[in-house]
Order: structure tokens, then sequence, then C-alpha cells
């Protein structure tokens, strides 16, 4: 039973207020209505202008994302980095997204395809649908008229060709070039330069010029003809391996004519090469510059360099300078690099460490697929993630990543049309069997298997939203 002095307190508020409800009644409602409450646990969304790639797990927004953009405003650079293991949806998404991108009319994207499958370069098949042919660098191949990049183009600067030369010379031997074999190489190269003008000087002639110097080379330094040739033999050597060793044919006459530097996709199949051999960066290197000084201009069209196997070019010192250029000259000229990287222990604790952490600061868009938690810490104290970012990442299933574009930290579920799904998925290998006969892997698991991913990582939001540090909560409110 109240008493006198509630009563009388409740009948003078009604008296003046009105009558005060101390109950509500329930609502009901359903959980697709109810999913509301949560909007404030969903960061704000990166504009609708662009490519989109699938949706934000926790809010069911679609997400878009085009570094052109967004260059400027809430990028300060465009280029990005694609981590994760094996079998999470790394290849899935570069396909997806330098397919739609090509819906654009100025877009242009360089693939450096260093993956296999089938005999060709996992890029082989969206290759053909575009009606395109890819550049496929073999040895093999390039013995029987293959193609040919010449490290001596004529479109290249001169400046260009001696920085690529030593750039080749001191990835195969591993260090720099001293002084003096430095400038035997010089030497040689600029009296090539001077006296072949009735065709495309060739790696031969430099070679030849480095075993057999000129006497003026001598003269002007005031040293033995001798010694300059003593300067140079190991140049020569490393060179011959180009001309007349196990990369035979690639790089060792004209540039291929007919290479269609306009086409929209332009595809170069590495898959022929040994990815673990010195072969590989020598490659991205050669790729990377003359594709710098015949293939970016000034002509306002958006351009996307896209690198499998990016560590090549980050573990290197020397390959990494020369693309840390590239990067800072692209960017002027409409470049968006994307570099595609297992595992980001690769690079940071390699022989390249600072070349790898200039070229990653470039990065300010990074895609983390899943990894182990060991690995997903380490990646988090290097990119800066917010904890909770970092605590979800070994839990993601595959087609699911964290993105961070400039702080902007989101997990997105990568969609994939049923057009699209024939064209992007690189484990026919393993898959095409049971996909013929028996379909074990249906449409209906599938939407299964990401509702319950789904379902997953909204319940450990949930459980861990009320743990989120002070940059987490700029990061995702």
């Amino acid at each position: 039973m109240r008493d006198p002095l509630s009563v009388l307190t409740d009948a003078f508020t009604s008296f003046l207020f009105g009558k005060i409800e101390s109950t509500r009644l329930p609502v009901r409602t359903s959980t697709g209505q109810a999913q509301a409450v949560y909007l404030p646990t969903a960061a704000p969304g990166l504009g609708d202008s662009g490519v989109i790639i699938g949706r934000e797990v926790y809010s069911g927004k679609g997400y878009i994302y085009d570094p052109f953009q967004l260059y400027g405003q809430q990028l300060p650079a465009p280029h990005w980095l694609v981590l994760g293991e094996s079998g999470n949806g790394k290849s899935a998404l570069e396909k997806t997204y330098v397919l739609r991108q090509l819906r654009f009319r100025d877009r242009q994207v360089v693939v450096l395809d260093a993956q296999g499958e089938d005999g060709v370069g996992e890029w082989n098949l969206i290759a053909e649908e575009l009606g395109i042919t890819p550049i496929r660098l073999d040895p093999t191949a390039a013995l029987d008229m293959g193609i040919r990049l010449n490290p001596l183009d004529p479109a290249i600067t001169t400046t260009g060709q001696l920085a690529l030369l030593r750039t080749i010379i001191e990835v195969a031997m591993g260090h720099g070039l001293d002084e003096r074999s430095g400038f035997a190489l010089k030497v040689a190269h600029a009296y090539v330069n001077e006296t072949i003008v009735d065709r495309q000087p060739v790696l031969m002639d430099i070679v030849e010029q480095l075993r057999h110097p000129e006497p003026e080379s001598a003269e002007a330094m005031n040293v033995a003809i001798d010694d300059v040739r003593a300067w140079g033999l190991d140049v020569a050597l490393v060179i011959d391996r180009l001309v007349d060793g196990d990369l035979r044919g690639m790089f060792d006459g004209p540039t291929t004519v007919g290479i269609d530097l306009d086409a929209p996709l332009i595809v170069f199949d590495l898959s022929h090469i040994d990815r673990n051999s010195i072969a590989m960066p020598i490659l991205m290197a050669i790729v990377g510059v003359w594709l710098e000084h015949t293939w970016i201009r000034p002509d306002r069209k958006k351009r996307i360099f896209l690198v499998e196997e990016a560590w090549h070019i980050i573990n290197s010192p020397f390959v990494a300078q020369l693309f840390q250029r590239l990067l800072k000259f692209g960017r002027r000229l409409g470049l968006s690099f994307v570099a595609v990287v297992h595992h980001l222990s690769d690079v940071v604790d390699g022989a390249a460490a600072k070349e790898a952490a200039a070229i990653l600061k470039m990065a300010s868009t990074r895609t983390i697929y899943a990894q182990k938690a060991d690995e997903a810490r380490a990646t988090g104290r290097v990119l800066g993630l917010p904890r909770w970012a970092v605590e979800i990442i070994p839990t993601l299933t595959p087609g699911i990543a964290v993105w961070d574009v400039n702080g902007n930290v989101q997990v997105v579920k990568h969609l994939i049309t049923e057009t699209e799904r024939p064209l992007v998925f690189t484990d026919r290998a393993m898959t095409q069997s049971s996909r013929d006969h028996d379909r074990e892997l249906t449409d209906d698991a599938l939407r299964a298997a990401e509702l319950e991913a789904e379902e997953r990582a909204a319940a450990f939001m949930e459980q861990h939203v009320s743990d989120l540090d002070g940059s987490s909560e700029s990061t995702v409110a």
C-alpha cells in the first residue's frame, strides 16, 4: 500500500503536467526493423561514387570504394595494399575490382600476373573474355620469337636506362655497385647510346663494351685501360645472364612490335618464371621502369598498376627504390598502385625494411583478410589498426575483410555476381570435378555460410563494443 505522501505528490504532479505513465507497453517488431538500433556501430561510408565492393557487415550498407574519387579528400594517396592468407578471397576481390573499374571509359589497368594455373596465368580467363592477349614472358618461348622487353628501348630516357641497368645488376649481385663498377657501366652505356643510331641498342652491346672498353674512357679518368676492363668484368658477367643465361631471349633484343599500350587491360604473364628465383625481382624492375616511360602519360586517364606477389618488389631494396619513385611520380598522373602480399612479415622484417616502410606509408588503403592471431597482431602494430579490428581478423571467413581507408575502418563482405564468378575463382584444379559432377557446394550452402559468418561477426562486435578504446570509437561511430 502506497504511503499518503507519495499519493499526494502524484496527484499534484498529475494536476500540473497531466497523467504520468510509470510503465510502457511492450513494442513488438521484427529483427529487420530492430536492427536500426545498431546503426551507431557502423562507420560512415566512403560516398556513393565509384566501384561497389560489397556491403558493410554490421550495417548492411553498400560499400563503395574508388581511390580516384577519394583522392585529395579522404585519401592522401591512391595506393592500396591487400593482405591475407591464400584462399580467403584476395584474388576474387582484385579481379572483380578491375572488371568493375574497366566499365569506366577513362580507366586502364596493368597486371603483373605471377600466379599460374593450367599452364597460364590466373588472369588469362579475364583477358580472353575481354579479347586481350596477355604478354607472356617465358624464357623458353622467348627463344622462339616470343615477347621481348628491351631495357635500352629508346622510349626510356637515358637516365632511366642507366638506373634500370644498375638495379638489374644490384638485384642479381645482392649488393650495391661500388664506384668503380658503376663508372665502368656508366661509360659503357654512354658509348653505346652515342655510337649506335641505326637500330635499338641492346644488352649485348653493353656487355661487349664492358669487355672491350674504349681507350678514351680510360684516358678521361687517367687510369689504365686494363683497370677499366677489370672494374666492369663483374657487371658484364651479370648482364650476360640476361643475354646468354637462364633469362635469355626476354630482354636481349629490341622490344616486340605490336604491344598495345592503349588497351584497357594489359596483363604481363610471369607465371612461367620461378617465383623464388632472382629472375622475378629483375623482371619486376624491368617491367616497372619500362611501363613508367612507355605507359604512364599525362593524358588524364586513370591507371591502375596491380602487382601479384608484390613482396618481390617490397623485399628488394633496389627494386623498392625504383617503385618508390614510380609511385611518387605516378600519383601526379593518376596512377593507383595495388600491391598484393600474403604476410606483412614477409617484407617488414626483410632486407628492405626501410624501403618497405616507405611504400607501406604511401598505401592509404589497406584491406586485410583472415590471418593467424600472431600475424594479425603484428599487422595491426605496423598498420596502426584499432584493437577491435586486430581481434576480429583471425575470425574472418573467406570473402570478408577489414578495410582501413585512411583511418576509416570497416568490415566488408565482398559480393560477386554470377557473371563474374566463373572468371574470378582461381581454384579450378581443386574444385572443378566436384562442381561438374555432384555440385557439393551449392548456392544455398554458400548463402548459409555467408549468413553464419555475418551472424558470428555481429555477435563478436556486440560483445566487444563496450571495450572499444577512444581511437576505435572515432573510427566506427
